[in-house]
């Protein structure tokens, strides 16, 4: 059973978004289950902006609740939380995957940093101890969504509805600019889990291959027998 810690949050979860429970059944085996728990006081400006460590020991103790009820893996639906992996991972007993940046080491290797590219909800916040908690290199390049757009601002002010169509523009524009300043990137990852909805719209109008939490998830909670890891 997977455990999804989510933040406090109002505005819509699609399917894609791992918010949203139809989003797993294109991850999950037949047979798994998915079980969400917010985390009470975890907006987005105090995760995403703030990074107030001040919350960390409520998502462990979200967590224990989730593994307490079955869960025998957890994930997040923020990617900044990749901030906090080490500590999450050393409290909590079960593997315990963040973000969608914990794609970007591995992505490296095979890769070279110059090629992965990463898409946040908020370049202003995405920052080098960011990037160290998900064990990837310092100089990977990112953009973030058009600062102050309608998209970022129901996401970091918790709003309670946004336009998917303008959600899908603005993530694309995001990744045109990542490509403009960064040509050689031919992979991006998705640091935002509201962002996945989208990822075919990147890939048809960027050809890049485009990695999220829920291709993440997907690796690694393939097959009805394979244990999480």
């Amino acid at each position: 059973m997977l455990g999804v810690l989510m933040l406090d949050t109002r505005f819509p979860r699609l399917r894609g978004d791992v918010g949203a429970p139809e989003t797993f059944e294109d991850i999950l085996p037949p047979g798994r289950a998915v079980l969400h728990r917010v985390v009470q006081g975890a907006s987005p400006s105090r995760v995403v902006r703030d990074a107030d460590a001040t919350l960390l020991a409520p998502f462990i103790e979200a967590g224990h609740a989730l593994i307490a009820d079955g869960a025998t893996a957890l994930t997040t639906s923020c990617g900044f939380l990749a901030r906090w992996q080490a500590e999450l991972q050393a409290a909590l007993p079960v593997p315990v995957w963040t973000s969608a940046l914990l794609w970007l080491p591995a992505l490296q290797r095979e890769l070279g940093v110059e090629r992965v590219g990463v898409i946040t909800a908020d370049a202003r916040s995405f920052d080098a101890a960011l990037l160290r908690g998900a064990g990837a290199a310092i100089d990977t390049p990112f953009e973030g969504l058009p600062e102050g757009c309608a998209f970022q601002r129901c996401l970091l002010d918790n709003g309670a509805h946004f336009d998917p169509a303008d959600a899908r523009d603005a993530t694309l524009a995001a990744a045109a600019r990542l490509r403009k300043r960064h040509p050689a990137v031919s992979t991006l990852v998705l640091e935002c889990t509201n962002l996945p909805p989208y990822a075919d719209a990147l890939r048809a109008d960027t050809g890049c291959t485009v990695h999220d939490l829920t291709t993440w998830l997907r690796a690694r909670c393939a097959g009805p027998d394979r244990a999480y890891s």
